[in-house]
């Protein structure tokens, strides 16, 4: 657009005076960038039609009309990063491929204040560099950033890149934030930085004696922090004195003394960040000369992720391999298996070095006791968080046939029906685990039907549940589907809906309302609501509050009864439909049934059988 054409386009809407120079900057040539269709450059102003001709990398020679592009476009310096891509393209490559540091520092210089969010930096770059190959080079690229002396780099994806006035070293400025702050866990985590630094940098090594007495000081007389801090603070403080050619067994207290002091050892090794959890396996000797085995065993127990195979290779190690199998039964006869051992116990049962150590395992119970493991860890984790172990086992292919190699015709239908009554699975991934028992013994498909039966039966509910589940589902008919159609509506005036984000974003929650609606009125249908009057006291059963006690320790225990939809754990309420109440359900006072109750499978006796109602009404 000429000088003319911007007047002209001003006369006949005065509203754009203000924007006078934004018009202006539209020129034939300049490039831009749109908020849907991203890069492009301005061919021409057809003064006919009153539109901007724009060659976009997808839509070349698209018309738009300037007063739209105000808010929708920015026209970019001739000296962008964008712009030069197109002008010194073998510069711009020279950066990517060799100074990625140098790249951002010329980004940076098109910010106000030489800076930009973390977000409005890897928006260029993409861009700049190809969304194809931008991941794995923006994961490069950060080490060297992060060194350039030149650029302060955020801890945050959200924090701000400034380029300094003065050029800092990553070393000296991480220093700084070390020596200015009070925090001792803020001073061990920087320190932690230092360390890494400094294996990098032979050259920086003069401060890092202050680094460790401070260190020291801490792990002596901090009182702010936890055990596990502290032991950690204590493992940081000894890579730097074998960094400083110093030996940490002269410093005091010792980590292994730390270690043989902790009240609950396995607690405080859970609370270690996860690299440094191996390190208390490497003092445990020192710290428990009678009874290392013993507590090494404690950690694997209840142990997870990278720690589990730290502490086996710890016994194997130690010769100990024959009693890890003998131990590892054991914890599967008393349900003591718990799901990040089992999930490293499947994950390696293939593994060569493993073999004579879990190879005895893979078999019909294990799979029961993935079974109990994942409905525990579902009866005890709010909301939908997930289990990685019913992860795996619907992950692996191969899994469940391994498991039940062995396994007859009888075992594995009590195996697929526990896998039925699971809470720990959605419908869909209990079908499809399902047809691979199927696959196996086609004897199990009755439970199919049998299951499916089972769905069609209406679930008795409590007037309360029901109320709230009915309250939900008008609130998404009512107020939230409507305020979708109305987020829909508004993204349409966006333009090209196969560009706009924002339509596709207003669609993806549609859909999940429309599941959720569906949903909500499945399981309404089949409600019937009780108030639980018709409840007896001859036997356990819907409405009723059951006292058992455990054969095993003569402990009390009192659970109520009640609808599909009622839960409470915290007051042992619990819903009819759990594993826990369909073993208690028409058992009689005096008799004895085999429960699982937390991690344990018990035989309890029923003692007491009393009426909700008449407690609720008391």
């Amino acid at each position: 657009m000429n000088e003319d054409a911007v007047q002209e386009l001003i006369s006949r809407k005065p509203e754009l005076k203000s924007k006078r120079d934004k018009l202006a900057a539209m020129k034939a040539g300049s490039y831009c960038i749109h908020r849907s269709w991203g890069f492009g450059q301005i061919r021409d102003y057809d003064a006919g039609d009153q539109k901007l001709i724009i060659d976009f990398v997808d839509k070349p020679g698209h018309k738009m009309d300037p007063a739209f592009c105000l808010n929708t476009m920015e026209v970019l310096a001739d000296d962008h990063i964008l712009v030069r891509k197109q002008t010194e393209p073998e510069v711009i490559q020279e950066m990517i491929d060799k100074r990625p540091a140098d790249l951002l520092v010329e980004l940076l210089k098109q910010y106000p204040n030489n800076a930009a969010t973390g977000v409005e930096v890897e928006s260029v770059l993409t861009r700049v560099v190809g969304e194809g190959a931008f991941k794995r080079w923006w994961t490069r690229a950060r080490r060297e950033i992060a060194r350039d002396p030149r650029i302060a780099s955020p801890a945050r994806k959200t924090g701000v890149y400034v380029l300094r006035e003065e050029p800092v070293s990553m070393e000296e400025e991480i220093l700084q934030d070390f020596k200015s702050t009070r925090s001792p866990r803020r001073k061990v985590g920087l320190a932690e930085k230092l360390f890494q630094a400094a294996k990098e940098n032979a050259d920086f090594r003069d401060p890092l004696g202050e680094v460790l007495e401070t260190l020291d000081a801490i792990v002596r007389e901090s009182r702010q922090l936890t055990e596990a801090e502290r032991l950690h603070a204590a493992i940081v403080r000894d890579d730097f004195a074998r960094l400083l050619g110093r030996d940490p067994g002269q410093l005091d207290p010792t980590t292994a003394s730390l270690v043989a002091e902790a009240r609950e050892l396995p607690e405080v090794v859970a609370e270690l960040p996860a690299a440094y959890q191996s390190r208390v396996l490497e003092v445990i000797v020192e710290a428990f000369p009678a009874e290392w085995k013993e507590v090494a065993f404690n950690l694997l127990k209840t142990s997870s992720g990278k720690f589990t195979s730290d502490c086996i290779n710890f016994l194997l190690e130690h010769d100990l391999a024959e009693e890890i199998l003998d131990t590892l039964k054991r914890w599967q006869t008393e349900q003591n298996l718990r799901a990040p051992l089992l999930l490293w116990i499947v994950k390696n049962r293939n593994s060569k070095r493993f073999r004579k150590i879990i190879g005895d395992l893979i078999a019909p119970r294990l799979l029961s006791s993935i079974f109990f493991a994942i409905d525990y860890e579902a009866l005890q984790t709010a909301g939908t968080r997930r289990i990685p172990l019913a992860e795996e086992l619907s992950d692996d292919q191969e899994l469940i046939t391994d498991l039940l190699a062995e396994a007859d015709a009888e075992t594995a239908r009590d195996l697929a029906n526990t896998l039925l009554l699971n809470q720990g699975f959605e419908e869909l991934t209990k079908k499809s685990l399902l047809a691979r028992f199927i696959k196996q013994f086609p004897t199990i498909q009755s439970l199919v039907a049998g299951e499916a039966e089972e769905r069609e039966e209406r679930l008795l509910v409590s007037r309360e549940s029901h109320d709230r589940r009915t309250a939900e589902l008008q609130e998404i008919i009512q107020k939230k589907i409507p305020e979708n159609s109305r987020a829909i509506a508004a993204a349409r005036e966006h333009g090209d809906l196969r560009e706009n984000s924002e339509y596709k974003m207003a669609k993806q929650d549609q859909s999940v309302l429309l599941a959720k609606r569906a949903q909500l009125e499945r399981e309404l249908a089949r409600a019937q609501v009780t108030d639980f009057q018709n409840a007896t006291t001859d036997q356990v059963g819907i409405g009723t509050i059951v006292t058992l006690k455990d054969l095993n320790t003569g402990e009390q225990l009192e659970y109520t009864i009640l609808g599909a939809w009622d839960s409470d754990p915290e007051k042992h309420i619990i819903s009819y439909k759990t594993p826990l109440a369909a073993s208690l359900l028409t058992h009689r006072i005096g008799e004895q049934v085999s429960v699982r109750i937390g991690d344990h499978e018990n035989m309890v006796e029923i003692v007491g059988i009393r009426r909700y109602v008449d407690e609720a009404q008391g």
